[in-house]
């Protein structure tokens, strides 16, 4: 008797340099009769994405540096390996027939464009880039439903929610708790927070993650950014929303349905299983992951956010709860104050600040177009490098 081999599921990576896409390629790594890698893509990382490329030989490489193009070329080009350059090819490249899943782990607002197309051409999306959704969640989510397109959580918290409801779909939710670590500056007064510095921010006390994400965490911004991620991939409103800080961060979050029944996803922190999900999903695939011992966590323990401290999830409440371009606003705005910050130009009590004042002074859109979730991005930048120049947010 002989058994039909499967086909494998070719991934496309956008942003494999990067946290989640080298942890993806350890998943692929591990399933090699199950993934193919197609699309490998980075910004500016060109080393180890020719690295990359030589090991799992995709079919194209991406370097979004067009400044780099040449290296990454003259380095592919004797294995075969398409090498293609810049945005406009990040964006064109999603439309390759020989795509089966698009994992979007770019970093920020670059994910939006190379995501909208790539359900345009009806590829299932798994998303690793919150930010998509926080900044044209309507958009991205309309345009999945108009063209019969899955997005796959890839966020623990979001996977862990996702979780939860595999065979409860046609169960209402009546709410979500969403868990946050708190941090490395959990329990820290304001007056503490004033003198933190980039080192002290970056090290996070559960996950190993990027800068950008490392911070978002630290100021509670990613769960902020979370919170209305949560709200697009889940059809939830507002106020079906919690957030409650778990520090061992074993719970990666939960759901409460209309009996008063809640259902939890639990396991170690460890980004892989959650992208492993979303990679093979409808199947769990067998995986060397170390194992949770309860034995090993006697207590778990849970508190409320001090919003108060941490201004930026009460801010992201507030652009969701606006609707329209608000959280594109809030999104912008947050990139360019993480960055300011990891340059030493402003303190980190000054993020919030600056989020807030380009809230309340950039252009609202009610029911905006991709075209104006553009413009409200750059406009934004510019405001908030502008405030930033005057030394405004001080």
């Amino acid at each position: 008797m002989f058994l039909k081999e499967t086909k494998k599921k070719q991934i496309a990576i956008l942003g494999s340099t990067g946290s989640i896409g080298t942890q993806a390629l350890e998943v692929i790594a591990q399933h090699p009769q199950t993934f193919g890698v197609e699309v490998l893509t980075a910004q500016n990382n060109a080393s180890l994405l020719i690295e990359q490329a030589l090991v799992f030989t995709p079919n194209a490489v991406v370097i979004g540096n067009e400044d780099l193009y040449e290296q990454v070329r003259d380095a592919l080009l004797p294995h075969d390996i398409k090498v293609y350059a810049g945005e406009r090819a990040l964006v064109s490249v999603m439309e390759m027939e020989s795509i089966d899943l698009v994992l979007t782990a770019l970093v920020g607002y670059a994910g939006l464009l190379p995501t909208l197309r790539a359900i345009e051409y009806g590829k299932p999306i798994a998303l690793a880039n919150k930010e998509t959704l926080v900044v044209a969640g309507e958009l991205v989510t309309g345009a999945a439903r108009g063209k019969g397109v899955n997005i796959y959580p890839v966020d623990s918290e979001h996977s862990a929610i996702f979780q939860c409801l595999v065979g409860e779909f046609h169960n209402p939710i009546e709410k979500i708790i969403l868990t946050a670590s708190g941090g490395p500056f959990r329990g820290k007064t304001r007056a503490e927070l004033a003198a933190v510095t980039k080192a002290q921010a970056l090290k996070h006390p559960n996950w190993d993650m990027g800068a950008k994400i490392t911070i978002d965490s630290a100021s509670l911004m990613n769960k902020g950014l979370e919170v209305i991620e949560a709200k697009w991939l889940f059809g939830l409103q507002p106020e079906q929303i919690e957030v409650v800080v778990h520090p061992q961060s074993i719970i990666h979050s939960l759901v409460q349905f209309g009996d008063s029944s809640i259902k939890a996803q639990m396991g170690l922190p460890d980004m892989k299983v959650p992208i492993q999900f979303a990679l093979s999903y409808p199947e769990r695939l067998a995986a060397p992951f170390p194992r949770f011992n309860f034995l090993d966590y006697p207590q778990l323990t849970f508190e409320q956010p001090d919003l108060d401290t941490f201004q930026n999830l009460a801010l992201a409440y507030e652009a969701m709860k606006r609707g329209g371009n608000a959280p594109c606003i809030l999104n912008a705005a947050n990139e360019i104050a993480v960055a300011e910050f990891l340059k030493d130009k402003i303190r980190f009590l000054d993020m919030p600040a600056l989020i807030a004042a380009c809230l309340a002074k950039a252009t609202f859109v009610e029911k905006p177009t991709l075209e104006e979730y553009m413009q409200t991005d750059a406009e934004t930048r510019r405001l908030a490098l502008d405030l930033c120049k005057s030394n405004t947010v001080h």
